[in-house]
């Protein structure tokens, strides 16, 4: 393969990557698909329909990527997600962090991104101000006291951190895998299909099964299209586009980060797309397109002092938690839940908890007066 094959490739793969998430937009625009909303639904009103949409997105995912394992399509071994060090802490923390953030900033990162799309400058101010923490926890400042406390905590396993590929690897039996994936992914369709107030409402099911179906696409693209054998100039095995070196899927704290980072410095030749910074740009647009045909699109912004540094607050401790957990609702959550990564499991427990904690604060303040 000669290196101007190679670069189309790329190309493929970053159009393709941005229809994903711009129907990823599309979708979440038109179905409020929310975490901290079904988190909020079920705290404060005691409805759970956001939340099967949720679960019921986390069972296609799930079946996706463990399918497409089956198939011998994709390597479940070739993300960040499976590898044999659980920085179990890191996402403890972190997950907690995040998720206390994105109830003070009105969502979590995806739902920024479709509420930029919609006319809402508190996501815009709030998506700057996450980019900005985000990469000063990757490389700055807040990186520094995150390698050096939290990170030094490491869970060593012999395996993979996967748990239906170690479930395969104890047994030797490769279907394992799929086994289990498909019992925890039916299991959380048939949840949430389970009530009939769910089954109500088209968006919920649509919900469900498009976001879980982006989830499933991209580790294709990523997988499949982006994946080179061999690189013609390394000579070894490459993932074209990716941040990580390895398969990805939606994720959108570390992304949001690159994305300023190539704003920034757009002008520097060293400067390379890549897959994270075009799904930004894509659930922005998709988001933007829906609320514009939909007649949906209005501009929105702080009520007062108040809103604005919850707002800022929020963005901080997102962008901060999100890298420390390597992970959002949707990177940890949908992404790292469909491979059944323990790292991932904890990153979303402790999401969970920090949001309960965000809204027991807002209760709070509200009460005070």
């Amino acid at each position: 393969m000669e290196m101007s094959d190679i670069q189309a490739q790329a190309s493929l793969v970053l159009w393709a990557a941005f229809a994903v998430a711009f129907v990823f937009g599309v979708v979440a625009q038109r179905t409020h698909f929310c975490t901290m909303g079904a988190i909020s639904d079920v705290v404060n009103m005691g409805d759970w329909t956001r939340l099967r949409m949720w679960g019921m997105a986390a069972g296609v995912a799930m079946l996706g990527f463990y399918g497409m394992a089956a198939l011998g399509w994709i390597d479940p071994t070739q993300t960040i997600y499976s590898g044999s060090r659980v920085l179990w802490l890191s996402a403890l923390v972190g997950g907690a962090l995040f998720g206390f953030g994105m109830v003070l900033a009105s969502g979590c990162g995806s739902k920024t991104l479709v509420r930029i799309g919609a006319g809402n400058l508190k996501s815009l101010v709030v998506f700057f101000v996450m980019g900005l923490a985000a990469y000063a926890t990757l490389s700055g400042v807040t990186a520094v006291l995150r390698n050096q406390t939290i990170d030094q905590v490491v869970l060593h396993l012999d395996t993979s951190s996967a748990l239906p590929l170690w479930l395969a690897g104890l047994w030797g039996a490769p279907g394992a895998a799929l086994g289990l994936a498909g019992l925890v992914g039916v299991a959380l369709i048939a949840w949430a299909l389970g009530s009939r107030d769910f089954r109500s409402s088209l968006d919920n099911p649509l919900a469900g099964i498009g976001i879980g179906a982006t989830v499933v696409a991209l580790w294709w693209v990523t997988g499949v299209l982006a994946f080179v054998p061999e690189h013609p100039e390394t000579l070894e095995a490459v993932f074209l586009t990716t941040d990580t070196g390895v398969m990805e899927s939606l994720t959108f704290t570390a992304p949001m980060a690159y994305a300023l980072e190539w704003l920034i410095f757009f002008s520097d030749a060293s400067q390379v797309l890549t897959l994270g910074v075009v799904t930004v740009v894509g659930v922005v647009l998709g988001s933007l397109a829906y609320a514009l045909l939909s007649r949906g699109f209005h501009w929105e912004g702080f009520r007062g002092s108040q809103d604005t540094a919850l707002h800022l607050v929020g963005a901080v401790c997102m962008g901060v938690g999100g890298v420390t957990a390597m992970g959002c609702t949707i990177g940890q959550g949908l992404s790292g839940l469909s491979t059944l990564s323990l790292g991932s499991l904890i990153a979303v427990a402790g999401i969970g908890l920090g949001a309960v904690g965000a809204l027991r604060f807002q209760m709070w303040l509200i009460e005070r007066g």
